[in-house]
């Protein structure tokens, strides 16, 4: 092969590679398309379109209707959930998300939520932090759920309910004992021994 020939094919070849990795690199990052709750072998998939659309309009369809009239929950409430905005200065909040407590808070909540069937924190605990410091991007330093799903970098959320109930129980009982010992139980003992 002549070394013109030779040289245009190696131009080619490289300015081919070029292109493909510029087009990859100014490809959106996929943002999350389902959000599926998992319960050993049970699995139900709720878009996240119809959670966006819940949020501004604070009514359910699809699955997600009768999945809310089954938990007996109000869809302007859950809607009100959705649209809670927490306002967070992104410098910040990715630099605490880098630290020691930081990165043990993000593998709690890595056993809750994962990207689906890859619970491993390698995995996991990256793809929240993405999905919070890109959310805030989008929020323009505030955060909801929305924001959330839509900058979180895999096409399905898994939402694993016992991990999640469990937390929720563990908060729960948290709380009850805040409650009970901010409301001095010592004074009720006096009052019911008088």
């Amino acid at each position: 092969m002549p070394a013109r020939s030779r040289l245009r094919h190696h131009a080619l070849a490289t300015g081919s590679a070029l292109a493909l990795t510029l087009l990859n690199w100014f490809q959106p990052v996929r943002a999350a398309e389902d959000v599926a709750l998992v319960s050993g072998a049970f699995i139900r998939s709720i878009s996240v379109a119809d959670l966006a659309y819940l949020a501004e309009t604070g009514e359910a369809r699809g699955l997600l209707s009768d999945l809310l009239r089954l938990g007996k929950q109000d869809p302007e409430n859950v809607a009100k959930l959705l649209n809670q905005e927490l306002d967070l200065p992104l410098v910040l909040t990715s630099r605490l998300m880098s630290t020691k407590i930081g990165d043990v808070i993000l593998k709690r909540v890595a056993k809750i939520v994962y990207p689906l069937r890859v619970p491993e924190p390698s995995v996991s605990v990256p793809a929240i932090r993405a999905g919070v410091i890109n959310g805030l991007q989008i929020g323009e330093g505030g955060l909801n759920m929305i924001k959330f799903l839509e900058a979180y970098p895999a096409e399905v959320m898994e939402i694993n309910l016992p991990a999640l109930m469990a937390a929720i129980e563990k908060a729960e009982s948290i709380a009850g004992l805040v409650t009970f010992f901010s409301n001095s139980p010592l004074d009720g003992l006096k009052e019911s021994g008088q």
